[in-house]
């Protein structure tokens, strides 16, 4: 059964720095997309990064650009999102998604960033 399992969430001030996890199991990982979304209150998901199946393209909103870095390791069936200079409205669940071949598509439930004095 595959699954995606966000981790690294939490509380951070305004400037600061959080690494989140998304871990991988039940799928081929090295064969798919991997995604960042994230949904704020009262808000739609919106799209923040995108990393390609080898992992060498990368794609960023506007919002996060300069600010956030995706990665993946393939050994490890993981991606990770580098959120450096955070701000308040960075305040959101942030949540993985796999696009595989053949129209695949997992979503993990998600981990919640506050960004908060």
């Amino acid at each position: 059964q595959a699954q995606l399992v966000e981790s690294g969430g939490g509380l951070v001030q305004p400037g600061g720095d959080l690494r989140l996890s998304c871990a991988a199991s039940g799928f081929n990982f090295g064969m798919y997309v991997m995604s960042w979304y994230r949904q704020a209150p009262g808000k739609e998901r919106e799209w923040v990064a995108t990393i390609s199946s080898p992992g060498g393209i990368t794609n960023y909103a506007n919002s996060v650009k300069g600010r956030f870095t995706i990665s993946r390791d393939n050994a490890k069936n993981t991606v990770y999102l580098q959120m450096n200079s955070l701000k308040p409205e960075d305040t959101a669940v942030y949540y993985c998604k796999a696009d595989g071949p053949r129209g695949s598509l997992y979503w993990g439930l998600g981990t919640q960033v506050t960004v908060s004095s």
